[in-house]
């Protein structure tokens, strides 16, 4: 049994926690300081509905760090290896945060609302301050702050058709990493929430931006009853499904200790662009140590050692692990230590009943290539 979690003023909750409670959410994780579910009835089941129908999730955890003024871009810059110059007014960007090691910090999505005003809606760490030091110290003309915004995600293959429902048809012209202003009728009102076709899963849905507690309430709500023929459920990130996908989880799979040339990341980065970054000079020049991969188990045992090793010799370390409802495997992601590894993809795995190999591979899988079929 997991002991409790002491909840405080510090452990914030969110507008929709009672409701989250409500419906019966049986645990949590802290997130920016912040109360995430993490589990509804089981992973399994919260998985399977996850792939099969809708969720509405409470990911208020996602803080906003709002940067406005003159020097909005210039600053969000300096934090990435991205090339942003070309970013347009309405579009989201996945971003690594890098620090002058070119280590990483954050990996949010940013947000471009205006030419002078931007959202970074971060991951698990705090960006605001290090935004607030980057902006004092070099003197830059930027606002920076945590406004009272709080993300509502809608995920799976009924997210569009909910969506519709309860905010009309102009959701289907909203393209991936698109974001635009969609008028909601709320208790008092019309009120205007930002809407993005994202996530974090790969069933597809949208991110509802909400800075009207109530007219957001209502609309949770109305979620819950124009949904009920389409088994909406109240739902979370699902670590099964996230694997299978492929994404990464900052201060799980990469971190302070990690560049994102080393977590695989390398489609993000502008190594050879033009333009001010705290990192790039570090990431150009790095030899990197250590590489993010997949790895495959078949194994009924269970994986009782985080190490896997090559003739007994630590070869990575597993940051995060699974056994797939879909696939009846062990799926995980392992930084690997490449001075040990080589070019060896088999390696060597602890379970309860022995030690079994297990297969390395890219990320993200490709099931097909590594020979896996649905068994269910």
């Amino acid at each position: 049994m997991h002991p409790q979690l002491s909840v405080s003023r510090r452990t914030r909750s969110t507008p929709f926690t009672s409701r989250v409670e409500a419906a019966g959410v049986k645990a949590y994780t802290v997130y920016n300081h912040m109360l995430l579910a993490t589990m509804f009835e089981s992973y399994e089941a919260d998985y399977w509905h996850l792939c099969e129908h809708v969720q509405v999730w409470d990911v208020s955890c996602e803080r906003q760090v709002e940067i406005q003024g003159s020097d909005a871009y210039r600053l969000v810059q300096l934090m990435t290896p991205r090339d942003l110059s070309k970013a347009k007014v309405g579009r989201c960007f996945y971003l690594p945060l890098c620090d002058t090691d070119g280590t990483m910090i954050n990996d949010p999505i940013a947000i471009k609302l205006a030419e002078d005003h931007w959202w970074l809606s971060i991951a698990d760490s705090d960006v605001m301050l290090w935004a607030k030091g980057l902006a004092t110290g070099m003197q830059l003309d930027v606002k920076v702050s945590e406004p009272d915004v709080w993300p509502v995600a809608v995920q799976g293959p009924k997210a569009e058709q909910l969506m519709s429902r309860v905010f009309g048809a102009q959701v289907a012209d909203i393209k991936f990493f698109q974001i635009c202003p969609l008028t909601y009728q709320g208790p008092n009102g019309p009120v205007s929430f930002q809407v993005a076709r994202s996530g974090w899963s790969k069933q597809g849905g949208f991110e509802i931006y909400v800075d009207d507690v109530a007219a957001g309430q209502h609309m949770w709500d109305e979620l819950f009853s124009q949904g009920a023929d389409l088994q909406v459920r109240a739902g979370c990130p699902n670590l099964f499904e996230r694997i299978e996908s492929g994404l990464f989880s900052l201060g799980n799979d990469m971190g302070y200790n990690t560049t994102p040339i080393e977590a695989g990341l390398t489609q993000y980065l502008d190594l050879s662009a033009d333009i001010d970054s705290l990192s790039l000079t570090a990431l150009r020049d790095q030899n990197p140590s250590k590489r993010l991969m997949g790895l495959l188990l078949d194994s009924p045992s269970n994986i009782t050692d985080n190490a896997i090793t090559i003739d007994g010799i630590v070869a990575g370390e597993i940051t995060s692990l699974c056994r797939s409802p879909r696939y009846g495997v062990y799926l995980a992601f392992v930084l690997c230590h490449l001075d040990v590894l080589g070019n060896n993809l088999a390696v060597e795995v602890s379970t309860s009943s022995g030690t079994n190999m297990g297969k390395l591979c890219e990320l993200p899988f490709d099931f097909a290539a590594l020979g896996l079929e649905p068994i269910k």
